[in-house]
């Protein structure tokens, strides 16, 4: 049935020892690409935050927003700490916000009456919050 097959197609052996051997080199060259930092925690089953770019906004240097990327193990940490959500932007959100205003009491900023503007949610195609 396999060499009917064959005939039928035009598949010839040659071009079928071609294709495996692609397959066999795009797998050795898949297993020698290192892992991101990312999927290295991952694989370890380690918490793992990273700010993946920093957005500062040209007409008011008071406004931007950050990037920020994790994996399930950091969430799992998070809930873990106590924080809730009904997602994982709303867990991470939360954290970084506490984050934020830890960081500023620490240089003495009152965190409460800061007047720098307003903060902006919007959920964008790619499934991640993006806050301004």
């Amino acid at each position: 049935m396999k060499n009917l097959l064959k005939r039928i197609f035009g598949i010839t052996e040659m071009e079928e020892a071609i294709a495996e051997t692609r397959a066999k080199a795009a797998e050795v060259q898949q297993q020698d690409k290192p892992l991101s930092e990312k999927d290295q925690a991952t694989q370890n089953k380690e918490p793992w935050v990273a700010v993946l770019n920093t957005h500062v906004n040209k007409d008011n240097i008071r406004n931007g927003f950050f990037e920020l990327d994790w994996n399930e193990y950091f969430i799992v940490q998070l809930r873990s700490e106590g924080y809730t959500g009904s997602s994982d932007e709303e867990i991470v959100d939360q954290w970084f916000q506490e984050l934020c205003r830890n960081i500023g009491a620490d240089v003495g900023i009152d965190m409460e009456r800061r007047g720098s503007g307003f903060v902006q949610r919007a959920l964008r195609e790619d499934g991640k919050t993006e806050v301004s």
